[in-house]
């Protein structure tokens, strides 16, 4: 049984992203001694999204194509618009997401980042919640729509938004605990 003090996290995020979606999961799962790699598809720097106009930047520790899902325990895919729009249309993270996905390994998204889910086809048959905007999205998809703080299904992890937050790090340390799940075919 994994612990979260000696788990391995990965972020995969690009430009766009919300800013609290990133930065709190990194820091509280830091602090809770996870190693967390932010992962960004050129291995370069990102800048995040924060209300109104652009936040902070955040470093990145790999490149897209320098990861594996076997290297980690988790994967957490941060929302916002601009973000998970972006990775839906990168042909490479989207396998990476499916891979995760077949592996039974926790995934946890928020706000917007169900986007991910729906293109890599591995939310159809599952509750799973998400930012109010993208609900018929999810329901398109085949996915059991909840509004809920957080939604667990088969260690797919999703949240609606940063009031969420709380939450959905919550599980993450408790999905990542419990270790891989068997997936069942929708």
């Amino acid at each position: 049984m994994t612990q979260i003090s000696n788990a391995k996290i990965m972020i995969l995020s690009t430009n766009g992203f919300e800013q609290s979606e990133l930065e709190r999961p990194l820091n509280d799962l830091r602090a809770k001694g996870a190693t967390v790699h932010v992962v960004t598809p050129d291995g370069e720097d990102i800048k995040g999204w924060d209300q109104k106009d652009w936040g902070n930047t955040v470093p990145a520790d790999k490149a897209l194509a320098d990861v594996s899902v076997d290297d980690y325990n988790a994967l957490v895919l941060p929302g916002g618009q601009m973000n998970p729009d972006i990775l839906r249309a990168n042909k490479d993270a989207v396998a990476l997401i499916k891979a995760f996905g077949d592996s039974g390994k926790p995934i946890a998204a928020i706000c917007h980042a169900p986007w991910l889910l729906i293109e890599a086809g591995i939310i159809e048959g599952r509750k799973a919640t998400s930012y109010g905007s993208i609900a018929t999205d999810l329901k398109n998809a085949g996915a059991h729509f909840e509004d809920s703080e957080v939604v667990v299904d088969q260690a797919i992890i999703t949240s609606r938004s940063p009031e969420d937050l709380d939450a959905f790090i919550a599980k993450i340390v408790e999905e990542v605990e419990e270790g891989k799940h068997d997936r069942e075919a929708a």
